[in-house]
């Protein structure tokens, strides 16, 4: 059971959740695999790669694999795949943008054998090709499809929106069995509504419930889910790119107040948007955060006024109703902490295709917005979120800085060790001391999972559900 209907399957979406908890590793399966809890990969549609100069990659596929249409895995296919997902024109796709800015080419050297080189040094190469979704080289090039057609052990069935999302088995697949032979996900964006069918045997499986209603130990599963939710801000509009604006919004938050009421007493307090277990996540600024502060941040404003910042704008508060349990109620929440400090600010919560739209570049010029935004970087370094979230290029960046962008740069070209996780500390230190964020909380994910089954949700479970790990009792 999910809580919201993805708004497409395409293979080149499945670094969003939303599509990720359906089709990721179920249909549409990467190079590589990347374990969360130890940043290790393992082999997939490859089986091996090795870098064979600074700038040149070579990846050995696996042999005898069928996309689920009968095409042949090769390594002109996955060339052609590369070009879907990040050349076509015509298609936006979330994996593009989660990539970051490298810039490569991919050549096929034998029917098995592919060589990718980088423009710039990618000491991590593999580790971002465990994100790239690899699909039939019949796939449309032109638009987003519904019936994404990959390797994995399932196929979609049928998918009409509003109705039904069916998945299958793929008789044709080269691994293993799984022990599910079919999946049928239904939509309810009432966490109670989930956690009750759930319970009474109409539902096996409910990856996301709220706190209040993850109440029976027997079925119930907490876990740090790997995401973190601020509100980004539009840092390059007045009144929000006066910096005393910025942090009068971080000054104006309860988040103890929220933590253990509307959001569970587990959640994590943040200061950056890359979770605690990556390495280069900056320990020493979780020492300095920004205390709940009212008069602080009402002084804040104050001073911008008198310097001419144009605080009297109306701000729009802008969210995704069933992101995730009780959202609606925190931007409520904060909406009230925003106004109680002096801002002119109203609330907009849209569903997910409307979001998606609003988070992704171009944006409107008119607009001004506090966006609430959560983000999963799962994927063991932070060039995943910083080019995308910071850099000038950044397709859901809303900050313009040139010192970002050359210290984002140095980061994301270091080779793997202590060197590289001092210059992701350093990026991190930067952009909490510039305040282009409202921060909140790295998030814990509850989970009911259906007495028949044999399954443990983990850091994976909100942005991937691999049915393959499921079995019966």
């Amino acid at each position: 059971m999910l809580e919201e209907e993805p708004d497409n399957l395409d293979s080149c979406n499945t670094t969003r959740s939303v599509q990720g908890r359906v089709i990721k590793v179920n249909v549409i399966e990467s190079m590589v695999m990347l374990d969360p809890a130890t940043s290790k990969l393992s082999p997939r549609l490859a089986t091996s790669w090795e870098r064979v100069s600074d700038k040149v990659w070579v990846f050995k596929l696996r042999s005898g694999v069928k996309f689920s249409d009968g095409e042949p895995l090769t390594a002109e296919a996955v060339v052609q795949s590369f070009e879907r997902t990040f050349r076509s024109p015509t298609i936006t796709c979330e994996t593009r943008a989660k990539i970051g800015g490298v810039k490569f080419t991919a050549k096929a050297l034998d029917p098995l054998t592919l060589e990718i080189t980088t423009e710039n040094l990618e000491p991590i190469l593999p580790v971002r090709m465990s994100l790239v979704g690899i699909e039939s080289p019949k796939t449309p090039k032109e638009k987003l499809v519904n019936n994404p057609v990959g390797t994995g052990p399932y196929v979609v069935d049928r998918f009409n929106q509003g109705k039904d999302l069916v998945l299958k088995q793929n008789p044709n697949y080269w691994g293993p069995k799984p022990a599910v032979e079919q999946a049928s996900y239904v939509i309810r964006k009432e966490s109670a509504v989930r956690a009750a069918m759930v319970k009474v045997g109409e539902a096996d499986l409910s990856p996301n419930i709220a706190v209040q209603d993850a109440n029976d130990p027997t079925t119930d599963f907490s876990f740090l889910n790997s995401e973190t939710t601020r509100l980004r801000i539009d840092s390059m509009t007045p009144p929000l790119n006066d910096k005393r604006v910025r942090l009068a919004l971080n000054y104006a938050v309860d988040r103890n107040a929220i933590k253990g009421t509307i959001m569970s007493k587990d959640v994590l307090h943040s200061t950056q948007l890359v979770v605690p277990s990556i390495p280069g996540h900056n320990h020493e600024i979780d020492k300095q955060l920004r205390p709940y502060d009212p008069t602080k941040a009402k002084q804040l404003l104050a001073e911008a006024k008198a310097a001419g910042t144009p605080v009297d704008k109306e701000i729009t508060l802008f969210c995704r109703t069933a992101q995730f349990p009780n959202v609606t109620e925190l931007m409520e929440a904060l909406l009230g902490y925003f106004k109680a400090v002096g801002f002119n600010m109203k609330l907009l919560c849209v569903e997910a295709a409307e979001h998606t739209a609003a988070q992704n570049k171009p944006f409107d010029e008119k607009r001004l917005i506090v966006f609430q935004d959560q983000h999963d970087n799962n994927n063991g370094d932070p060039t995943f979120t910083v080019f995308t979230k910071y850099t000038c290029d950044g397709r859901q960046s809303t900050v313009c800085d040139k010192n970002i962008d050359e210290m984002e740069k140095l980061a994301s070209s270091t080779t793997l060790g202590p060197e590289r996780v001092k210059a992701w500390e350093k990026v991190l230190a930067y952009i909490y001391e510039e305040a282009h964020d409202v921060t909140l909380f790295h998030m814990v994910g509850y989970s009911r999972v259906g007495k028949r089954l044999n399954f443990k949700p983990s850091i994976s479970t909100n942005s991937e559900v691999p049915l393959e790990q499921i079995s019966f009792k």
